[in-house]
C-alpha cells in the first residue's frame, strides 16, 4: 500500500478492515497519528525517526484526515481507540499486554475488557507510573504478549514502543493514547454524531476547556503549515 507525505512524516493509505488485517500479518509498531504529533516530529528529529520506522502510521483524527485532503488524497481516518479495540477482539485468546495509565483506571479498564472480551488473555499489565523504563521493559518482554497496548501519551508511548520492538520482533505494538480512560469509563467518549463527523476533539474541549490551550493554536497552525507545504 502506497504511503503519502504529510508536514515530512509518511502515512499509510489503508481503509480501517485493510490496516486491521495488515498489522495482523505485519508485527512491529503502529503510530495512530495526530496534528500534534506531526507537529513535534518537525521540531524532534529522533522522533520523526521512530514515525519513519513503524511498520503502520495510521490517520487518528480528522485534522489528519484534513491535511491528507488538502495535499489532494482522499484518506478516510481511522481512530485509533477504534483500532485498538478491534485488534483485542481479533487478539482474544492470544497474549496481551497493557501499559499505561493511572492505577485505578487500569484497573477498571482491565475489568471491563474481560467482561466485554471473555477470553482476553492478559499476560501483562502495568500502570503508566513507573520510573525504571529498563525494568518493564525487561518484565513485559519476559511475557511474550503478542499486542501490546501502551497509553502514556505521546511521544513516551512511541519513544517506549520504539525501545520494545527489538524485544518482540513478533508483537503488534500500538500507542493508544487516552483510550483506557474512555475503556475505564472514567472519560465519556463523544457521541455518536460527534465520532462520524470527526469533532471528538470539539467535544472533549466543551466537556474539558482546559483542553483548549492544548488544541489551539496547534489545530489552525497544522493547517496553514500543510497548505504552505502544498503551496511551496
Amino acid at each position: 500500500m502506497e504511503r503519502v507525505k504529510l508536514l515530512g512524516s509518511e502515512i499509510d493509505t489503508y481503509r480501517f478492515d485493510d490496516a486491521i488485517d495488515y498489522a495482523k500479518a505485519n508485527p512491529g509498531q503502529v503510530v495512530t497519528i495526530n496534528p500534534e504529533m506531526l507537529d513535534y516530529a518537525q521540531k524532534h528529529p529522533d522522533f520523526a525517526n521512530i514515525i519513519k520506522n513503524a511498520e503502520l502510521v495510521i490517520p487518528d483524527g480528522i485534522g489528519v484526515q484534513l491535511g491528507l485532503m488538502l495535499m489532494g488524497h482522499n484518506i478516510k481516518r481511522i481512530p485509533g481507540i477504534e483500532f485498538a479495540k478491534r485488534l483485542l477482539t481479533e487478539f482474544q485468546g492470544r497474549p496481551v499486554a497493557l501499559i499505561g495509565a493511572k492505577p485505578e483506571i487500569l484497573s477498571k479498564t482491565v475489568e471491563n475488557l474481560k467482561s466485554e472480551l471473555p477470553n482476553l488473555n492478559l499476560v501483562y499489565v502495568h500502570d503508566g507510573y513507573f520510573k525504571d523504563t529498563e525494568l518493564i521493559l525487561s518484565e513485559v518482554s519476559a511475557k511474550k504478549p503478542e499486542l501490546i497496548l501502551v497509553a502514556l501519551g505521546s511521544p513516551k508511548q512511541e519513544e517506549f514502543i520504539y525501545s520494545l520492538k527489538p524485544l518482540l520482533p513478533n508483537a503488534v505494538m500500538v500507542g493508544v493514547g487516552g483510550s483506557f480512560d474512555v475503556w475505564s469509563g472514567v472519560v465519556e467518549r463523544a457521541p455518536e454524531i460527534y465520532q462520524k463527523l470527526g469533532l471528538e476533539w470539539l467535544y472533549r474541549t466543551i466537556k474539558e476547556p482546559k483542553r483548549f490551550k492544548r488544541i489551539f493554536p496547534v489545530l489552525p497552525l497544522f493547517v496553514l503549515k500543510v497548505l504552505k507545504e502544498k503551496w511551496s
